[in-house]
């Protein structure tokens, strides 16, 4: 069965910021196979990446959270502050996951995080891709599967469906294909995350990006090994 994330959309412009040469390289391949993507600069640097990402004619940047001439995270927040619709999405070695909870507030949506390891599951690198370019936020999915609700927040208090869903959401899945995930109709999904943003207390009705909220309380109310 099709997957419903994997239809094809007008060309996506990426630019891949990471200094190892190996690494880059083979995101360049992973990514250049997608047929919607371009990826129109690899590069090794801060400076580099400030001359090649120019407003409107990038829509995500995939960036090295640990470059040799500077700060990735620093970086994305100039990046994004020049361009309010380019998206993010932050590349570490190591579990650097929560710092997307710490990001200035007038920055903090379409910025999401995978580790490298992640990014060898070329699926969950193109879905988080796909979402970071629609402004939502994407977390790890295996950091996410091992993450369980702090006992007093109101994760806790989830069903298993719910706090599963919200699992999905947080992956970067659309609601069509947590459906076909878990082998329920589209419409059980919108109830189920309609249940999760009331008991998160997001209102939907203020113009707020709920699944980008919901997923940021995932990650403040959730601990990880």
């Amino acid at each position: 069965m099709k997957d419903p994330d994997m239809n094809l959309r007008e060309a996506l412009p990426l630019v891949i910021v990471e200094d190892h040469a190996l690494f880059r390289s083979m995101l360049v391949v992973s990514l250049s196979a997608v047929e919607e993507f371009e990826v129109v600069a690899a590069v090794a640097s801060t400076s580099e990446a400030r001359r090649v990402i120019l407003p409107g004619a990038v829509r995500v940047a995939v960036l090295d959270i640990g470059l040799q001439d500077g700060d990735g995270i620093e970086l994305g927040v100039e990046l994004r502050r020049r361009d309010p619709q380019l998206g993010i999405l932050l590349l570490s070695a190591v579990n650097a996951m929560d710092v997307l909870a710490e990001l200035p507030a007038d920055v903090a949506h379409g910025w999401s995080y995978l580790s490298k390891t992640s990014t060898a599951n070329v699926a969950a690198l193109t879905r988080a891709i796909r979402a970071t370019a629609r402004g939502e936020t994407v977390l790890d999915p295996t950091l996410v599967a091992a993450s369980v609700a702090h006992p007093q927040s109101v994760l806790a208090t989830l069903t298993a469906r719910q706090y599963e869903i919200l699992q999905l959401l947080a992956e970067g899945l659309s609601n069509g294909a947590m459906a076909q995930r878990l082998a329920i109709s589209e419409r059980s999904v919108h109830n189920h995350l309609t249940a999760v943003y009331a008991a998160l207390g997001i209102d939907t009705d203020t113009g707020v990006n709920a699944r980008v909220v919901a997923v940021l309380r995932f990650l403040a109310d959730s601990r990880r090994p």
